[in-house]
């Protein structure tokens, strides 16, 4: 049973090319800040714009740093079901923990057949290897509902887990009514999990994170809060990472030559620039993905001095680890510069 606070580690680019070097920093990072495990290679790791062979290469180098310290979690979803069988058979092969199936995305296949042409024959196919359904209908255009799952779960030993990133609390209590009292249900949406934990038609298990990439530590006390009952000192830590959990996606609105607009900075554009600012390996996103704004970068700097000044102790930890001073970057204009778009034209 997976329970706990994985993080969904974000991949460091160096120029265009996949650093490395940083992505080790950042696993080891995460390692020695108890976490439960590394999802290497999801959303926030940049897994549509990595070529095939950095993608197989970052989830063997996760898995080496992972090997007996926490679990290690491989994305290999894919919306080409024999592409993703090729990803699962590689994750399978380095012995890796679990892999995360994301709802194939774009090609929007209705959710039996999602069920019985793609996680079906992934599952029957790696018996010995957990198979993690993710289900996150506003990235896709499409949704395994909880009925399917339940039906994967009963026909799969090892189908026991979802991802569940729907956003609805009604979707998730239906998948705990369908699914039954052993099944794990995760939060998907760093925002809910507090939510999702303590809805008692919900018994949420813990979190994929994005925010754990900054802030492991306290992000997984909260979970064993939840864990242990603890709800009121679990709030006061939601409380203390709220203005990090809205960086997930960044909403600002924008003055353009032919009247205003709402732009969306998503993941993992907050949480890179987040890095990039407070002194981590990060490098900027891969194309199509590109910069924030200059209203989001403010909202990202102004998210950050927050923490930093109401609950420095949440971002202490990468004071430390990578030798930074947290107070001077985030009073260094010269570090933002480039950072955002100029202009909207």
């Amino acid at each position: 049973m997976l329970t706990g606070c994985f993080t969904a580690l974000v991949t460091p680019f160096s120029g265009n090319v996949v650093d490395y070097e940083g992505l080790q920093k950042l696993a080891q990072f995460q390692i020695k800040n108890g976490i439960s495990g590394i999802l290497a290679v999801g959303t926030t790791g940049e897994s549509p714009a990595l070529t095939w062979e950095e993608h197989l290469n970052v989830v063997e180098k996760i898995a080496e740093q992972t090997r007996g310290k926490c679990l290690c979690i491989a994305g290999t979803g894919s919306n080409n079901t024999t592409e993703s069988m090729q990803g699962t058979e590689h994750a399978a092969k380095i012995n890796v923990d679990a892999v995360l199936l994301v709802d194939p995305y774009y090609n929007g296949p209705s959710s039996i057949e999602i069920r019985k042409e793609y996680v079906g024959p992934i599952a029957g196919a790696f018996p010995d290897l957990e198979i993690i359904p993710y289900v996150i209908p506003g990235r896709t255009g499409t949704q395994l509902l909880p009925e399917d799952l339940a039906l994967l779960n009963k026909t799969f030993k090892n189908v026991n887990t979802v991802k569940e990133a729907t956003g609805n609390i009604e979707n998730m209590r239906r998948t705990r009514t369908c699914c039954g009292p052993d099944f794990t249900i995760l939060s998907g949406d760093d925002g809910m999990t507090f939510e999702m934990m303590t809805d008692p038609l919900v018994k949420g298990a813990g979190v994929i994170s994005v925010v754990s990439n900054v802030a492991p530590e306290a992000v997984g006390k909260m979970v064993s809060f939840l864990h242990e009952n603890k709800e009121s000192e679990a709030r006061i830590l939601m409380e203390a990472l709220s203005p990090l959990f809205g960086l997930v996606m960044i909403k600002t609105r924008e003055q353009t030559p032919y009247g205003e607009v709402e732009c969306k900075a998503r993941n993992p554009i907050g949480i890179k620039l987040l890095m990039t600012i407070l002194g981590m390996p990060s490098g900027g996103c891969r194309q199509p993905l590109g910069k924030a704004t200059q209203n989001g970068l403010k909202k990202v700097l102004d998210a950050a001095q927050s923490v930093w000044k109401n609950n420095p102790e949440i971002l202490k930890p990468i004071e430390e680890f990578f030798n930074v001073n947290i107070d001077d970057r985030l009073n260094d204009p010269k570090i933002l510069e480039g950072l955002a778009y100029e202009g909207y034209e």
